[in-house]
């Protein structure tokens, strides 16, 4: 068995497939994402992570085969992983992709759009299922990186202190004495 095979086994292992059955309705509920890998490149050198940037084209589907959406008649969606640009579940099965691989996630509805749907075209309660296609695959940047990590960190500190430098400068400027006054009162005190 190849690295590339194994690590294709791992990796759907990981997201091994759990349907329960609903006694109610005999219906299957899938409860956990399942990725399948249905092309796989033959040299895959890099792969995704978290704060990468991917070129993908996808088809989304209700799980009755449906078409919901596709980027196949438009320009690929770029996708950051870790922005939160797509929903959990998709963002979640592209980590790990390499370019040029075309995976199947089945998404369950608490990782795609809930109990609220996206009405009238995705019911409350939806698993999904897509198909992505990764065009292309970007490193994330030492910039991209501080621009993600450390830049909101800072924003964090700098919001407070500007907060307390407006309020020391509103105390001051409330409790000051005015400057017209202490002058008239030295006038005075000079005619005497």
């Amino acid at each position: 068995m190849g690295t590339r095979t194994t690590v294709a086994l791992i990796f759907l292992a990981a997201f091994a497939f759990v349907a329960a059955e609903d006694t109610e309705t005999n219906e299957s509920v899938i409860e956990q994402l399942v990725v399948e890998t249905l092309v796989m490149p033959e040299i895959c050198t890099l792969t995704s992570v978290m704060g990468d940037t991917l070129h993908i084209h996808y088809t989304g589907r209700l799980m009755d085969g449906k078409v919901i959406d596709t980027s196949l008649s438009r320009e690929p969606l770029v996708v950051e992983l870790g922005k939160r640009s797509v929903i959990t579940g998709l963002e979640e099965a592209l980590v790990g992709v390499c370019q040029g691989q075309k995976i199947k996630a089945t998404i369950p509805a608490h990782l795609a759009y809930g109990k609220r749907g996206y009405p009238p075209t995705i019911p409350g309660d939806s698993p999904l299922e897509f198909e992505v296609e990764v065009i292309s695959l970007s490193q994330e940047t030492p910039f991209q990186k501080i621009v993600n990590d450390v830049l909101p960190l800072v924003c964090l500190g700098l919001v407070p202190t500007l907060l307390g430098l407006v309020g020391i400068y509103l105390y001051k400027k409330a409790y000051a004495q005015p400057h017209g006054k202490k002058k008239s009162k030295d006038k005075k005190s000079k005619k005497k």
